[in-house]
């Protein structure tokens, strides 16, 4: 029996197991001093983390934010181990990191043993500059999310939760893994550049695919930046804009290196090496011109002729604040000549970043050398850049490119040419032009010799074009089965293609679908953002009793006396957020639950045409508007209910109760609000349950003797539902089906009042009524025993 695994497999396997073997006896050597080097990043990073990276983080998150907000944000821990088992993490994750260099270096020989050098000679300058140039970056991308990415992030987010009056007590664990993974995922999107001109040099990845395929890109940075950023449109936009940016960037660097490695380093035509070393010379010198420039202008007090002669005339938007442009004037004023010189190196970065998008504007419209081989494949005149082709390029252009074009489109490249300088070139174009046109006319053949145009085979068989024609027809043939309507529903199954039927026919009302949802979503949104969850807060607190709310402001170091409800219960600080952008997005999904909520009815309404066309429905869609609009009325009505009546109540109690019995209250946003979304809407949930029972018995589908008759298999099948649906053992599957069940039980008695014990509203007809309540009446008789076949019956006297 042969082996699963090949030769080559194998092989590969049993090396990469002798390497790891030759490493681990490095490690056995040398193991003490790996060790080592682990324990010191260990204890480093733990220490660093006690004595100042703490208060750094916090630093960093405060810098933008107000002095009410940054008072009321904190950084707070659930146990009391937290801290520390969260430092010791941290430490084995950075002893780990720093060992495993140490760990290759003093397996060197061991591997220099086993034959692993590169094939491609790299001198140790070119390693040195990737590894410089690899840190720099990441270093930038750190830099980035450190001076504007996370100072703004935590001002917004820390002011929406402020602002809908939830505190923002930050979980140390959450809030460390927030600023990890960003800090990560900006120092590595900042390798792009790099990334992009290795792969572009070496060909791995041509230029023309970065080139082509910028919208998968943008596709991919965003994907990337949802995997390592929270989930809210914000944080995505502050991530994803300048990685485009970026993007952009790498594009014109991976055009110029691809330059240089077509045309060859050793040309002076503005693509070299030399060129390029002379450009980022220019390039530093500027940004040094730059920085002493306007060092030695704040020095000699430019900041105060600036305030002097410039801001008064500068409109109210444009003036800056006392600190002077984001913050320059009071960064030289506290630190000296040391500010002095971080004002004139920042305003350098500002300089260097427009003469860099400046000069990728340039680069990007430039013309691109063609890959090596490209110029023999290309079809058409389209396909060759004519700009970029030498007089020697020239003879290598496929005949039939000049066969395609016109006698305009040669002389204009050849003027092209003229007005580069380049006789050769120019006179090259226009003799290949002329001749193979020539060579055309007489025996209507190409350059190459080869015929132009098949017109017919040695056999008198079929041309080129009826070869065409029959292969062309066999296609159409063979994608007949996928085109044709009766072949495709039986190919892709019904239920698929009446949803693709039902989609179809939503498409002409699917501006007013979308415009409902993204009104309901956008409003919903912009009143959670505006303070709408500190309005919900105060209507459901409203029950606690004042002596209660006085306690705890007693507790919080604030004097109750002459204070109103609302700021006594905003004083209480109940709701807290552990994640940063916990509250935006809660805000975000109880937005979209409300579009989708409000625009269902509408693509039930409009799609009901579709789904009677297709036989799903059956029936007036007005209909559907009685029952629909019967259900919606049921569903605010509990909904009401449950949020004046039922959840003050509830969540008053709890408070209350806590409060009490000497407990600090702290509920996180998401844990509340989801208990005020399930005593309010879940209250109009259990309403339509009742709604609906009459709506059955008044349809005639299923009348109230039935129901009632049916109340013990009915409550079995919710206790039953619950027991499978319910996430969180046998106390929720009980909050779930002990109020079903009792709604259903409340259904009955009001239909026993409503209808009169069954008997009016359709009662005795249809549904569940006349033939049906004899059939049960059968089948009653049948469950107690007594015989109903035919034959004498005994007396039921004796």
């Amino acid at each position: 029996m042969s082996s699963a695994v090949d030769e080559d497999t194998a092989r590969a396997i049993n090396t990469g197991r002798e390497t790891l073997g030759a490493m681990l006896s490095s490690v056995q050597t040398h193991l003490q001093k790996v060790f080592i080097v682990f324990v010191i990043g260990f204890i480093g990073s733990f220490y660093a983390l006690r004595v100042f990276i703490w208060d750094f983080l916090k630093q960093t998150a405060k810098a933008e934010m107000s002095p009410y907000i940054a008072d009321s944000t904190e950084l707070i821990t659930r146990t009391p181990f937290e801290v520390i088992l969260l430092q010791a993490k941290i430490g084995m994750l950075v002893g780990i990191v720093v060992a495993v260099p140490a760990l290759l270096y003093f397996s060197r020989n061991k591997l220099r043993k086993r034959g692993y050098d590169t094939i491609v000679p790299i001198s140790r300058s070119y390693i040195a500059g990737f590894v410089l140039t690899a840190i720099t970056l990441f270093c930038l991308g750190v830099v980035y999310a450190y001076a504007v990415f996370f100072p703004y992030t935590f001002d917004f987010l820390a002011g929406n939760a402020v602002s809908a009056h939830v505190k923002p007590s930050f979980g140390i664990t959450e809030f460390t893994e927030f600023i990890a993974l960003l800090t990560l995922s900006f120092g590595l999107a900042a390798q792009l550049p790099l990334f992009m001109g290795v792969l572009s040099y070496t060909e791995i990845v041509p230029y023309e695919t970065f080139r082509d395929k910028w919208r998968h890109a943008i596709v991919g940075i965003t994907i990337f930046g949802a995997l390592f950023s929270p989930p809210d449109p914000f944080t995505q936009i502050m991530w994803a804009t300048p990685m485009v940016g970026l993007y952009i960037i790498s594009l014109s660097l991976a055009k110029v290196v691809a330059n240089i490695r077509r045309r060859g380093a050793a040309e002076s035509d503005g693509t070299g090496t030399d060129h390029m070393k002379r450009v980022v010379l220019r390039f530093v010198g500027v940004l040094a011109v730059v920085a002493i420039g306007t060092g030695a202008f704040v020095n000699q007090g430019g900041f105060d002729y600036l305030g002097e002669a410039v801001y008064p005339s500068l409109p109210a938007w444009l003036q800056p604040g006392p600190e002077g442009p984001f913050g320059l004037e009071s960064l030289a004023a506290e630190h000296g000549l040391l500010g002095e010189a971080a004002v004139g190196l920042t305003i350098a970065a500002g300089v260097g970043v427009l003469i860099l998008f400046a000069y990728t504007i340039k680069v990007l419209q430039a013309p691109i050398y063609p890959r090596e081989g490209a110029i023999r494949t290309a079809e058409s005149p389209d396909d060759v850049d004519f700009e970029m082709l030498t007089a020697e390029d020239v003879e290598e252009v496929p005949a039939s490119v000049f066969l395609q074009m016109k006698e305009e489109q040669a002389l204009e490249v050849s003027r092209q040419a003229m007005y580069d300088d380049n006789r050769e070139k120019a006179q090259a174009i226009l003799n290949r032009f002329d001749s193979l046109q020539d060579q055309q006319a007489e025996d209507g053949t190409t350059g190459d010799g080869e015929s132009a145009a098949l017109t017919q085979t040695d056999d008198g068989g079929a041309t080129e074009e009826e070869e065409g024609s029959f292969l062309a027809g066999t296609a159409a043939g063979m994608l007949d089965p996928f085109t044709e309507e009766e072949t495709t529903e039986d190919d892709i199954g019904g239920y698929a293609y009446d949803i693709a039927f039902i989609l179809n026919s939503l498409t002409s009302k699917m501006f007013r679908i979308v415009g409902v949802f993204m009104l309901v979503m956008g409003g919903t949104f912009f009143w959670l953002y505006q303070g709408g969850i500190g309005q919900i807060l105060t209507t459901f607190l409203h029950r606690v009793p004042e002596s209660i709310l006085h306690e705890v402001a007693v507790r919080n170091g604030v004097d109750p006396a002459g204070m109103t409800l609302q700021e006594l219960i905003t004083e209480m600080d109940i709701v807290i957020a552990l994640h940063p952008v916990e509250v935006l997005i809660f805000e975000v999904k109880v937005s979209v639950i409300a579009g989708i909520i409000a625009s269902l009815p509408l693509v039930l309404y409009y799609g009901w045409p579709a789904m009677k066309e297709r036989g799903l429905v059956r029936g007036d869609r007005r209909i559907f508007v009685v029952w629909g609009g019967s259900l919606l009325g049921g569903f605010a009505f509990g909904t009401y209910l449950g949020f004046f009546w039922v959840a003050p109540a509830v969540i008053s109690y709890l408070v209350s109760d806590a409060i009490a019995n000497g407990m600090v209250v702290s509920y996180r946003i998401s844990s509340f609000f989801w208990m005020v979304i399930f005593t309010t809407l879940g209250i109009g949930f259990l309403f339509n349950i009742i709604v609906t029972m009459a709506l059955f018995h008044v349809g005639g589908i299923i009348n109230y003797r039935t129901m009632l008759r049916r109340w013990r298999p009915a409550v079995v099948g919710i206790f039953t539902v619950a027991a499978i649906a319910s996430p969180k053992g046998v106390l929720t599957m009980l909050m779930v089906a002990i109020p079903i069940a009792l709604t259903y039980m409340l259904g009955l008695g009001v239909l026993y009042i409503l209808t009169g014990g069954g008997r009016l509203f359709g009662g005795s007809g249809g549904g569940g009524s006349g033939e049906q309540n004899d059939a049960d009446a059968a089948a009653t008789e049948g469950d107690t025993g007594t015989d109903t076949g035919s034959g004498p019956q005994p007396d039921p006297t004796t």
